[in-house]
């Protein structure tokens, strides 16, 4: 008989940890870039070009975070076996997902306090009136 060798399935998990952080990454910077650039042409109406920069700037900030924290969660873990693999890549896609979670609610932060800052900062007091308008007469007095 020979002694069985251990299989190691941790290059099968970093393979689909990577593949699946880096579409989940790409797809919700698109949605958030997609549905962003709605919210920031409405909230810098008279200044559309800062908007989209604006926009183009957090996409680009969702993205070096997010790659950067998949990068450092990749390394580590133990596979010897199926379930193994499978319990590490769940892990891992977990905190990745709870990451992704936290940045998209950072997003929304930003957004309001962008939403709040473009607001005036006091609405202006109602016009006094000048005179007095006559009520027209009813109907049938007369």
């Amino acid at each position: 008989m020979h002694p069985s060798t251990p299989t190691d399935y941790l290059p099968f998990v970093y393979a689909a940890y990577a593949l699946v952080s880096v579409g989940l990454t790409i797809f919700l910077a698109r949605t958030l870039s997609v549905n962003g650039r709605i919210f920031l042409a409405k909230v810098f109406a008279n200044d559309p070009a800062f908007g989209d920069a604006v926009n183009r700037l957090l996409v680009v900030g969702f993205y070096l975070v997010n790659f950067g924290y998949a990068c450092l969660h990749l390394v580590g873990g133990e596979a010897p076996t199926m379930r193994g693999a499978i319990e590490t890549l769940a892990s891992k896609l977990g905190s990745l997902l709870l990451a992704l979670a936290v940045m998209h609610f950072a997003n929304l932060f930003i957004f309001n306090r962008i939403r709040r800052g473009a607001r005036p900062a006091e609405i202006p007091a109602p016009i006094t009136p000048h005179g007095w308008m006559q009520q027209p007469a009813p109907a049938g007095a007369g």
